[in-house]
């Protein structure tokens, strides 16, 4: 019976290594068709509205992959909350880091959401088209990032971001940047905190694709209720000593609610996106 369930679970391990690479490739091409052959489409359609349909195309297609991983076996998922971020447009969405995934997870449930992706994407062979298609926005001139980020969500866009600017350190403190506060300080719109936690990790910082963990990850994603943290800040404080001291805020508020929710199930309140 034991080595039965050995060699259960080395055939399921294989199969999961191979759905992984399998979604990778995927993913790859799916990038490569929009950016060539879908996206430059929208040159047909008026100039103002292309990155918006961009993205909408981006969440849907999004959504799909997510399916996909189910589907084949790479990935469970449950999402508490979703429908905040729909009930908010214009909100600055904040979230911690675990895992590549959870970039996928979030955009999939805003049809309209921008974010501040690295300078790098622009010019990937794989993502570039995309990036550019949706006019993300980019960190590599942060005089303007701050303006941009604040125009777009005034004019109803959520904005994504992550505030430690790359995937979490597994067993170290969460550390943010000072970038989202400022943003948050000039926008002044309210801010949707979003809790993640993928068991087992996988796709961490510095982790290869084919390092996969022992089981299925367990993708977890809760979104909480809006809060305006632009308040933390004391009246009359220099805009540097402000953003330093929402940044310490921002960084023990979700600290604290990490470990308040530990697991981020949630009743019957979860939505679950899974595939039987």
């Amino acid at each position: 019976m034991t080595a039965r369930l050995h060699w259960m679970n080395q055939l399921n391990y294989a199969w999961r290594l191979l759905a992984t690479g399998f979604c990778f490739v995927t993913f790859s091409v799916g990038a490569l068709v929009l950016g060539a052959v879908v996206f430059p489409a929208l040159y047909l359609t008026p100039a103002h509205t292309r990155a918006r349909r961009a993205r909408k195309i981006i969440c849907h297609t999004f959504g799909m992959f997510l399916q996909l991983m189910q589907l084949v076996g790479v990935l469970k998922l449950e999402i508490t909350g979703g429908h905040t971020l729909k009930a908010h447009p214009g909100a600055l969405v904040l979230a911690n880091h675990p895992t590549l995934i959870d970039v996928v997870a979030l955009i999939s449930l805003m049809p309209n959401a921008n974010c501040v992706v690295k300078q790098a994407l622009w010019d990937n062979f794989f993502m570039g088209g995309v990036v550019r298609a949706a006019n993300y926005i980019s960190n590599d001139e942060p005089e303007l990032l701050i303006q941009a980020c604040a125009e777009g969500m005034q004019q109803g866009n959520p904005l994504m971001i992550f505030p430690e600017g790359t995937r979490s350190v597994q067993g170290k403190p969460l550390k943010f940047r000072r970038g989202t506060a400022y943003i948050a300080m000039h926008g002044k719109m309210p801010v949707i905190p979003v809790l993640i936690k993928c068991t087992p990790p996988t796709l961490t910082k510095g982790a290869k694709w084919y390092k996969i963990p022992p089981e299925k990850a367990f993708l977890q994603i809760r979104v909480l209720d809006p809060i305006f943290i632009y308040q933390w800040a004391k009246p009359g404080d220099p805009p540097a000593i402000a953003a330093r001291q929402v940044t310490k805020r921002l960084e023990h508020y979700f600290t604290e609610a990490l470990s308040t929710h530990g697991s981020t199930t949630s009743g019957d309140q979860a939505t679950h996106h899974q595939v039987a």
